[in-house]
């Protein structure tokens, strides 16, 4: 088992031949979910991608706004725990909370699974205008698509 750990200011190293990935989160509604919606858009059939929370969670609008933004519809995502997940087989789970990257240890300790935790801001207590919470879930989604960008050596881009 392989743990990585990614500081704010590094980029994610590059990862070939990754055919199953879990990303993880406190709750299973922005952060994972919108890694999982980039990953099938942008590998649809060759990669096997789920994502879950420590708790399920429900959909999140401005989640699902900002996605489509970029054309792709999270709008169809059911969020689930670890608890709900229907494969225990992946080649690396991607945490973005403190809390899901120690469920992942938890899940993969007796599995050949790289696990990697990298912070993402939580948006769980944002508060402002519509405006400056829409801006706030932009820069996670494009945080996170930069550092998907950088792993898998594709760029992640919405339906045209």
């Amino acid at each position: 088992m392989m743990v990585e750990t990614l500081n704010d200011n590094q980029t994610a190293p590059i990862k070939k031949g990754v055919g199953a990935i879990l990303f993880a989160c406190n709750i299973n509604a922005v952060r994972s979910a919108m890694a999982e919606a980039m990953i099938k858009t942008a590998f649809p059939g060759e990669i096997f991608v789920d994502s879950c929370g420590v708790l399920p969670g429900i959909p999140d609008g401005f989640a699902i706004a900002v996605m489509d933004e970029i054309g792709i519809d999270m709008a169809t995502h059911q969020p689930k725990s670890f608890a709900d997940l229907d494969s225990e087989f992946y080649d690396v789970i991607i945490s973005f909370s403190p809390e899901a990257h120690q469920a992942a240890l938890g899940l993969t300790k007796n599995m050949d699974c790289e696990t990697i935790y990298w912070p993402v801001d939580n948006l769980a207590d944002l508060t402002g205008s519509r405006d400056e919470r829409l801006r706030a879930y932009r820069h996670v989604r494009d945080d996170i698509q930069s550092k998907l960008e950088s792993y898998l050596s594709k760029a992640i881009a919405g339906k045209t």
